[in-house]
């Protein structure tokens, strides 16, 4: 069984000071653990390196790259996937909602997956479990 990993996620998991760190660390641990594919995307990938740069710097974009990539199968976005998120994200007209977000339910829906590692209520709201 695969698991989703998102942004939100990654960013508790990076940061000691996130609200939810303690939760994310115990989680990701029990995730890497066990036998379940930790499944992302390149847009994913992107949002976090940008994020965890910004706000915790260099030292963090370097943990992430080294420590939590390698666990990771990072699925490549193509046209048709980014076309696909982006009618979704235009389709919503939610303003909070990103594009990011839409290409991750919709690649979650092509594997077949249901839980997402995340903090993120809009995993929920489109129907996913999360794993917390």
């Amino acid at each position: 069984m695969s698991v989703f990993v998102d942004t939100s996620g990654l960013l508790a998991v990076l940061d000691a000071d996130d609200a939810f760190h303690p939760r994310a660390d115990v989680t990701w641990r029990k995730l890497l653990a066990s036998d379940r594919t930790l499944v992302t995307t390149n847009y994913v990938l992107v949002e976090t390196f940008a994020l965890a740069q910004s706000r915790l710097g260099l030292d963090a974009v370097r943990a992430l790259q080294q420590d939590v990539v390698p666990a990771l199968r990072v699925l490549w976005v193509d046209g048709e996937l980014h076309g696909a998120g982006a009618t979704a994200l235009l389709t919503a007209g939610r303003r909070r909602l990103s594009l990011v977000d839409c290409v991750s339910f919709e690649v979650m829906r092509r594997e077949g997956m249901r839980q997402a590692f995340c903090f993120d209520r809009h995993f929920a709201e489109q129907g996913f479990e999360t794993a917390r």
